[in-house]
């Protein structure tokens, strides 16, 4: 069964636009690197219900299992790209995740 890795991220008011698509394309240069990891997609939130308002973007990975994804979170390659994210992000409540299998 796949994994679908869900990460929802409430970015900074000051950032500019141009920074979350940085940050976001060195997470999506990923696929075809990292052993598993299938698809990368994201965008910014714009969904018309209350309750969505909290997270401004979102990304969705695919994995070919949870051993893919397992191996994946300690990548270093992973790492690296993770802090583009961390950099932008609020510090509390500035990042969801949610995996399932499908």
């Amino acid at each position: 069964m796949t994994v679908r890795h869900i990460v929802l991220v409430k970015v900074r008011a000051e950032v500019a636009e141009s920074e979350v698509s940085s940050a976001m394309a060195e997470l999506g240069a990923l696929v075809g690197e990292i052993p598993g990891l299938l698809s990368f997609v994201w965008g910014r939130n714009d969904s018309p219900e209350e309750a969505g308002k909290s997270h401004t973007h979102g990304f969705i990975m695919e994995f070919t299992d949870e051993a893919s994804r397992d191996a994946y979170l300690p990548d270093p390659r992973h790492q690296k790209a993770a802090q583009g994210l961390r950099a932008i992000r609020e510090a509390v409540g500035g990042v969801t995740i949610v995996d399932f299998s499908a």
